[in-house]
Formats: C-alpha cells, structure tokens, sequence
C-alpha cells in the first residue's frame, strides 16, 4: 500500500472516529496524537482539513447526483469515502481524477458493503464526467 494509500484510510478513520463520536475532524487529530504514538502524515491532514474547507459544497454535489440515495441514508463509511474521493477528485490537481474514483473504490472494498464499491465508482465518475462544470 502506497504512502497515499495510506495517508487516505488514516483520513477515512479519523473522519469517521470524528462523525462517530460526535467532535470535529480536527478534534479526533489532536486526540490520536495526544493518545498514541501513531504518526498521522501531512497527507492524511491535508485530506482532512480539504474536506473540512469544502463539506458543504461536497455535500451538495453528492446528494443532487447520488439518484435515490440521500446523505442521511448512506452508511456513515460510505459518505466519508465519498467525501474523501470528491474532495481528491475536485479539488486536489495533485491527484489523477482515475486515480481518486479508484482509490476510493478501493476503500470501499476493503471497508463497506458488497455494493458500495459499484456505488461508489458511478457517484464518483458522474462527479469526474460533470467536473468542469461543477467547477466552472
């Protein structure tokens, strides 16, 4: 698993520690850190705090493209690995759009339900056909 790799699933659990325990992203940091010896790379820090600075406008993209599914109803895995993949996908230019839509499917694999993967791959390639003008 590539340090990327990595520094995404650290994201994906700190986001999901944060929505499970019911404290902010930067809260479940500071406690991981205050708590343990686990290094936790810029990387995981830099995906976390892009997703804290876009939540609301991810939160819009995915609920108006995710036909039949509202962000409540998702599992909770779900929604951060969508998140994570969208915030890769439209606003880190460092990452390969094929490369967010694929890491995230990978995530989805190892973490969630057996649909979720084939979920997961056509919200995010809808986002990644959509792009330009999502951001225009």
């Amino acid at each position: 698993m590539s340090a990327r790799s990595k520094a995404r699933r650290r994201a994906l659990d700190l986001l999901f520690e944060a929505e499970q325990r019911g404290v902010g992203p930067r809260e479940a940091v500071a406690a991981r850190r205050e708590k343990t010896e686990q290094y936790i790379a810029d990387y995981t820090v830099e995906i976390i705090e892009g997703v804290i600075a876009r939540t609301e406008e991810i939160d819009e993209f995915l609920g108006t493209y995710s036909q039949g599914w509202t962000l409540d109803r998702m599992p909770a895995v779900d929604r951060i690995i969508l998140r994570v993949g969208a915030w890769e996908l439209l606003y880190n230019d460092d990452v390969p759009d094929g490369v967010a839509v694929s890491e995230a499917v990978e995530l989805a694999k190892m973490l969630s339900t057996d649909e979720s993967p084939a979920f997961i791959n056509g919200l995010l390639g809808r986002l990644q056909q959509l792009k330009p003008t999502l951001l225009a």
